[in-house]
């Protein structure tokens, strides 16, 4: 037996999966149904204890091909975790994978409890552990820190266009899931990935056709190094900034950012479009907002979270730039945003 101690003091008694490590960690729960091997492979999840709302885990085994980067999640809570997967593609189950990984965790508890618990009373801090500590004092002190810093790759990497190259896109690496890479590889884009401390001046020296912010961890205002790099490019190409390379982009211009409650995470989050009134069904993964008032005179907003209004996406006409909160890559979720990178690349052709 083992628990998972939330930061207001309640106690989940379950058995251990993964790694046999205690692990501090920032509570948070997903609500897709499917996905789960891109889950636990997406960088954001950096510094958190991942609670999945969908009951059953590990079904479909562990499928590498699926992984969408390295792992930097650090527990994960299911109901039930399958111990015999069926799947042609699978190379075993998930829990030897979780304790290669060094990911500590626990099944048999109550999700439906601890999602109700973080909604009601917002993202919290968490330990897993053998022992109930008697001292809480460390597991309300944890923040997560160096999220960035600790994901983004460490030099640049290339990946070329699929079929004839029509574009060359810079890829900042804030945490960037692979599909990304992918979505613009299939539109004819070689893609040079650049890791997150790179400077705006190395970058525009190899004159690329746009440019794309990626996705990734952590407090937006945590990363003020990025922020400074990103002003320096705005305006110099067409810019596609998604989920943390939307709030970078917004600090970057003057505007501010906000935790929200307990985030969005899932592959169910309806976006409505306020050019067409039209609603998306999308995929996110995130704990803060842009606000979009603190833009006002700057920049526009062109989608709005159906659910609390939040902002999903604003656009700089001036600067040739636009970001969204969600992911037009989805992998977990839908691809209903998907054309978000077709728009990018008419912006690249009409700079």
């Amino acid at each position: 037996m083992a628990y998972l101690v939330l930061g207001n003091g309640r106690i989940f008694e379950g058995l251990r999966i993964g790694a046999p490590c205690d692990r501090l960690g920032e509570l948070v729960f997903t609500t897709g149904m499917t996905g789960y091997l891109e889950t636990l492979t997406d960088p954001s999840f950096f510094g958190q204890i991942v609670t999945h709302s969908f009951p059953m885990i590990g079904n479909a085994g562990l499928i590498p091909e699926d992984f969408e980067g390295n792992s930097a999640l650090f527990g994960y809570i299911v109901r039930e975790l399958c111990s015999q997967p069926s799947n042609f593609r699978s190379r075993g189950p998930l829990d030897g994978w979780l304790k290669a990984q060094g990911i500590p965790g626990l099944c048999g508890v109550d999700t439906r409890e601890i999602v109700r618990i973080t909604r009601e009373e917002g993202v919290m801090n968490a330990l897993i552990c053998d022992t109930v500590p008697r001292d809480m004092d460390p597991i309300h002190a944890f923040r997560v820190k160096k999220a960035v810093e600790s994901v983004t790759r460490r030099e640049k990497a290339v990946f070329p266009a699929e079929g004839k190259e029509k574009r060359r896109v810079a890829l900042m690496d804030y945490g960037a899931k692979h599909n990304i890479i992918r979505s613009l590889q299939r539109r004819g884009c070689a893609v040079t990935v650049w890791p997150s401390f790179a400077k705006a001046e190395e970058v525009l020296r190899e004159d690329p056709d746009g440019i794309v912010l990626s996705n990734g961890p952590g407090d937006p205002r945590d990363n003020p190094e990025c922020v400074r790099e990103i002003k320096a490019m705005l305006g110099k190409k067409p810019v596609l900034g998604i989920c943390l390379g939307h709030q970078l982009t917004a600090l970057a211009l003057g505007g501010e950012t906000v935790r929200l409650k307990y985030g969005h995470r899932g592959g169910n989050q309806p976006v409505r479009d306020l050019k067409s009134g039209r609603a998306w069904i999308t995929s996110q993964n995130h704990g803060y907002a842009v606000l979009a008032e603190s833009l006002k005179g700057i920049g526009i907003e062109t989608f709005v979270n159906a659910n609390d209004l939040s902002c999903e996406g604003m656009e700089y006409p001036d600067l040739c730039c636009a970001t969204v909160q969600f992911h037009p890559e989805a992998c977990p979720g839908p691809q209903d945003t998907a054309f978000l990178f077709d728009r990018f690349i008419a912006m690249t052709e009409e700079f």
